[in-house]
């Protein structure tokens, strides 16, 4: 299997693919759309997680997602058929960072996927250049809760910064947090028992595939990098941002 085929697979137990709960995805959603009938664009939005659940809670929204994988936007598809919802739901297979459209959105989205773009300020400034007047950003990125060791630096890389100083970066870049949430313990070990949990059964479920052996192997390496590594330190921010000036 390939990178994208195990993150497939590792998140199927999962509500999005990063590190918060049903609950946490429904305020967000709810706080990031207060009319309720906005248009939504998910920049690299995968199986389209975040625009299915917005459009299935929210019946007067409309969205697009962009995402270089043909397969989890088919995935998204389908899932938007079964949900009596896909009338209202785009997808674009390209390169999020070449992405336009003749119009503007409401609420920008990129939770989890902000090195598609290089980075956290990166993202912003993409997002800036779909964004309706008086519109929302929602963006997820890690962020350091505690003190970093060299192993949990190398892991997650140099970037990564602490609440305060990732708010600070943000607030300096021109915009404005007016939700967030950091994501709970229990949140970010749910999250990683059921990536690494998931590939586990599924490679003892399939004993003679021949991705089996590197399916648990990758799966025990992941684990023990979360356990022996960022588990102690790493955490997740999820923030609901205006521009400052509009």
């Amino acid at each position: 299997m390939n990178r994208e085929q195990l993150s497939q697979l590792a998140h199927t137990h999962h509500p999005v693919k990063s590190p918060l709960g049903d609950d946490t995805v429904s305020r967000l959603l709810a706080q990031a759309l207060p009319r309720g009938d906005e248009r939504v664009l998910d920049l690299g939005c995968g199986g389209g997680a975040w625009l299915l659940r917005a459009l299935a809670e929210h019946p007067k929204v409309r969205a697009e997602g962009v995402d270089i994988s043909a397969s989890d936007l088919e995935d998204a598809r389908r899932e938007a058929v079964r949900l009596g919802v896909d009338g209202r739901l785009a997808l674009h297979c390209r390169s999020a960072e070449e992405f336009s459209a003749p119009h503007r959105f409401d609420l920008v989205m990129c939770v989890g996927s902000t090195h598609a773009f290089g980075g956290l300020l990166p993202t912003l400034e993409a997002a800036r250049e779909h964004l309706a007047p008086g519109g929302r950003v929602m963006v997820g990125d890690g962020i350091w809760e505690g003190e970093p060791s060299p192993l949990e630096l190398e892991i997650m890389g140099g970037e990564t910064a602490d609440l305060a100083t990732t708010v600070d970066r943000v607030v300096a870049a021109g915009w404005t947090p007016v939700q967030g949430h950091v994501s709970t313990r229990r949140e970010l070990d749910d999250y990683e028992w059921a990536n690494w949990g998931t590939l586990a059964s599924w490679a003892l479920d399939h004993p003679d595939h021949p991705d089996s052996a590197q399916v648990r192997d990758f799966a025990a390496t992941r684990r023990g990098e979360w356990l022996h590594g960022y588990r102690a330190a790493w955490s997740f921010a999820t923030l609901v941002l205006r521009r400052t000036e509009d």
